[in-house]
């Protein structure tokens, strides 16, 4: 029960008793006045009908006597008069029956009032004349205690009910500032600072609101010390302090990041020797001013053509991951490179066109991290040795599909669900319970299975990511997987199920049919919902709103702070595989990595957000992270299986 219901409730009872006590004061004494009203009238009756019966009982006028009795009989405050003669005992009586308008007859049942009567001789002198008997009528008794009653209880009611209304606007007054202090609480614990609230004038709210206040904003300072520590932690790991771009350790993690995932694109190797030049002619601190402008350059001009990583791995060379890019885009992006070189080249008084190399691997279907490094080198070196400016590596493999073919063949296998799914359960660190799986889906084309790495690209690059992402949940749903077991299941949106509002208003609809949503897990990339904020987050709104969870994906990824997690608020988050590298040859990568990931465990700690690191790949990895206190893992230490 809240406060308010609970002061309410107290002061209502202490009213309802007070007001019960009045009633019951009221009751008593109007009852005591009436019965002494009616005995006092009763006795004045009685004297004086003797008095007025006197002479006529003495000369024994009937007709009188009856004359007088009805007089005052007729008034109807007496039930009941009894005059014995006592010369030839004759009896006279006259009745009245209790009859009572406008008074209830449970109330007259219940029996107030106790009949009084009143007895008196009539005497002449010594001779006894009439004996007398006079029994009072409880109606006017009765009349009057429930006019008093009605008339009591009916202004105790109106006075109860103007009473409670003032007194719960009067609470309600009072309690706001507490209301604001419980909302107050409730934004800090979400990692939400708001300016301090104003204090008000009740002084033991005032204590509290004081208290709040401090808390809230020493509590802002102790996170804004933590993101900035996150923050300069991964400036320091993972950047070059020279040219501010990556360094060589996240570049790293970030190509086996996107090897490990579906995907297409090219990786760039570029050699600059001209900044050698630079360096010998005018000092290392010419040369460093030149590297900053190259690469703010790069970041300015090459970003906004493509989806690409710019990293410095070494002295002069520089690395271009590409994703999500075909042919066409990579000899854009190539030759953007090579204005934007030759350029600076001119601007710092150098040649263009020499001096430098570029060579280019594209990605191919299940290449590893050291192929197509050494495919992209291998380029390199040849422009090198034929001093051009470029050179692609090209690999002689089997003819694929053209981009029709792989339109059609996926538009059939989304209409006639040709999908096989898998899933790959997610643990606990402490007792390897299973959390949730993760769903995964391949495709059946002419009888050959195709893993999800060699038709996702196709998906994106034709935009049917919100297509597959329906019929993979309408699949769940037909075939009632989520009865299976009793842990949840997650569905990886595709970047496009992110922004597209017809996929939004059919999740709506969906999520509304189906009986068990909470069973449904959600997961979004990081770069979908940092590159689409306003889409990410009603999305997320229709997920929670529907019962159901959601968390972010390859978290971690970006260089960029991790502020959004405080407006999606997600259920968990996935760390990146670049960040679960931790069997490098280089121990003091191993570091550097296990560091960083604890301090982006306490970020999302300090959120209520769940942790799950990915990436684990056999008992070993799984004891290095478990110092972490992260809350679940996944990686190939449990591949994923055959749905039975």
């Amino acid at each position: 029960m809240t406060l308010f219901n609970q002061i309410n409730s107290l002061l209502f009872a202490l009213f309802l008793l007070v007001m019960s006590s009045l009633v019951y004061f009221q009751f008593t004494e109007t009852k005591a006045f009436m019965v002494n009203q009616m005995d006092s009238d009763l006795n004045n009756t009685v004297t004086s009908l003797s008095l007025m019966l006197k002479p006529h009982l003495e000369t024994g006028d009937e007709a009188t006597v009856d004359t007088l009795v009805n007089v005052i009989f007729e008034g109807g405050f007496y039930k009941q008069v009894s005059l014995t003669w006592l010369a030839d005992q004759k009896q006279q009586q006259w009745n009245n029956g209790i009859s009572i308008q406008k008074v209830p007859q449970w109330f007259v049942e219940l029996n107030l009032f106790e009949a009084q009567s009143k007895e008196v001789t009539i005497t002449s002198g010594w001779l006894q004349l009439a004996t007398l008997r006079v029994e009072s009528n409880p109606a006017i008794g009765y009349l009057e205690l429930w006019r008093i009653m009605n008339d009591t209880l009916m202004v105790l009611a109106a006075l109860f009910l103007i009473s409670i209304m003032l007194l719960r606007w009067r609470l309600a007054r009072i309690l706001t500032p507490l209301h604001e202090v419980v909302q107050h609480a409730q934004d800090v614990s979400k990692r939400k600072f708001n300016p301090d609230m104003v204090l008000p004038s009740t002084t033991e709210l005032k204590a509290v609101v004081v208290a709040i206040n401090s808390m809230s904003g020493q509590l802002k300072q102790v996170f804004t010390a933590l993101d900035e520590e996150v923050d300069n932690l991964k400036h320091e790991t993972l950047c070059d302090h020279v040219s501010q771009l990556p360094n060589r350790l996240y570049f790293t993690g970030q190509l086996n990041s996107w090897l490990n995932e579906p995907g297409f694109g090219a990786l760039l190797l570029a050699d600059l020797n001209w900044l050698d030049d630079i360096h010998s002619k005018y000092g290392y601190q010419m040369r460093d001013q030149a590297i900053q402008v190259l690469a703010q350059k790069f970041n300015e001009d090459l970003s906004k053509s493509c989806d690409a990583l710019v990293a410095r791995i070494a002295n002069t060379e520089f690395a271009f991951l590409i994703r999500k890019a075909e042919k066409e885009q990579i000899t854009e992006y190539l030759q953007s490179l090579i204005r934007l070189i030759n350029q600076e080249m001119l601007n710092a008084g150098c040649e263009p066109n020499q001096r430098f190399a570029i060579g280019v691997s594209e990605r191919r279907l299940g290449v590893s991290r050291v192929e197509l490094l050494s495919q992209a080198d291998n380029a390199l070196q040849k422009a090198l040795n034929e001093d051009k400016i470029s050179h692609w590596f090209y690999v002689e493999g089997q003819q694929e599909l053209s981009r029709e073919a792989w339109r059609e063949q996926l538009l059939t296998a989304i209409h006639d669900n040709q999908f096989l799914f898998q899933w790959q359960p997610i643990q606990t660190c402490q007792n390897n319970k299973v959390l949730h799986r993760e769903i995964y889906c391949r495709l059946e084309i002419a009888g050959k299975v195709v893993r999800a790495g060699e038709f996702i690209p196709y998906i994106e690059r034709l935009s049917l990511g919100h297509r597959l992402d329906r019929c993979l949940l309408e699949t769940i749903y037909k075939d009632n997987l989520l009865s299976l077991h009793s842990e949840p299941i997650a569905v990886n949106l595709s970047r496009e199920s992110v922004t597209n509002s017809d996929f939004h208003q059919w999740l709506v609809s969906f999520l509304a049919e189906i009986d068990s949503p909470e069973k449904l897990h959600f997961e979004i990339s990081e770069g979908g919902i940092t590159q689409n904020l306003a889409s990410a987050l009603h999305l997320c709104d229709i997920i929670t709103q529907a019962g159901a969870q959601f968390g972010v994906d390859n978290c971690g990824r970006q260089m960029g702070a991790l502020t959004y997690l405080q407006q999606i608020k997600p259920n968990y988050i996935k760390l990146d595989m670049s960040l679960s590298c931790y069997n490098n040859e280089d121990q003091h990568e191993n570091k550097q990595n296990l560091e960083l990931c604890r301090a982006l465990v306490n970020i999302a700690r300090g959120l209520s957000i769940k942790v799950i690191i990915t990436g684990i790949e056999d008992e070993a990895h799984l004891q290095t992270i478990k110092s972490l206190r992260a809350d679940g893992y996944q990686g190939y230490i449990m591949p994923p299986i055959d749905i039975a």
